[in-house]
This record gives C-alpha cells, structure tokens and sequence, in this order.
C-alpha cells in the first residue's frame, strides 16, 4: 500500500494551499485524512474524511480547512483557507482500513507546509 502526497509549500499567512493523496495497492478501505507535525511538538490530527463522505474536523482547522475525497482516483484532498503562521507543519496522509481501527495503518511521507510572511 502505499500513500502519495503533494501540494505542500510555502505561503503568506492569508493564503490557501491544496494538498493531495492518493493511495494505490489496496482495494476497499474505510478512511482517510491528516495529521500534522510541527517542529518539537507531537503529531496532532487535521481532519478525516470517510468513504462514505462523512467528515471530521479538530477546531483549530473548523471554518478553514475542507476535506474532500474522490473515490474514483483514491485521491484524498485537503483545502487549507486562511493560513496562519501556526499552521506551519509537515503535513502527513493516512489511511483506515477498517471502521473499527483505533490508529491509522498506512502513512504517507508527509508534504512541508509553511505559512510564514
């Protein structure tokens, strides 16, 4: 299995970035979505997004950040609106297989995202 990442960069805080994820060599999986790690602090979850297109956001993203997902391309995406310097991270895709899985079990490679004027 395996998760490709892409969109990340650098902006201006007020910005917006789109970041993708697709995953290949699994057919059939319950979720997928972000997690973030920014420097010296741990991995806090972003927002997840079902198969079934239910969505889930943590606050500091909610009002900002859409999560979508195309399950034709196995693409997750995640639309990042009014960055701020805070949101500044390396920005890591997952993967559920089942519903009833308590962590993630498949990771990308994670994309930079910096926010910074």
């Amino acid at each position: 299995v395996q998760l490709v990442e892409s969109g990340g960069g650098s902006v201006q805080p007020g910005e917006s970035l789109r970041l993708s994820c697709t995953v290949s060599g699994i057919f059939g999986f319950h979720a997928m979505g972000w997690y973030r790690q920014a420097p010296g602090k741990q991995r806090d979850l972003v927002a997840w997004i079902t198969t079934l297109k239910n969505t889930n956001y943590t606050d500091h993203v909610k009002g900002r950040f859409i999560i979508s997902i195309d399950n034709v391309k196995d693409t997750v995406y995640l639309q990042m609106n009014s960055l701020k310097p805070e949101d500044t991270a390396v920005y890591y895709c997952f993967l559920k297989v089942l519903v009833s899985d308590i962590d993630p079990d498949y990771w990308g490679q994670g994309t930079q995202v910096t926010v910074s004027s």
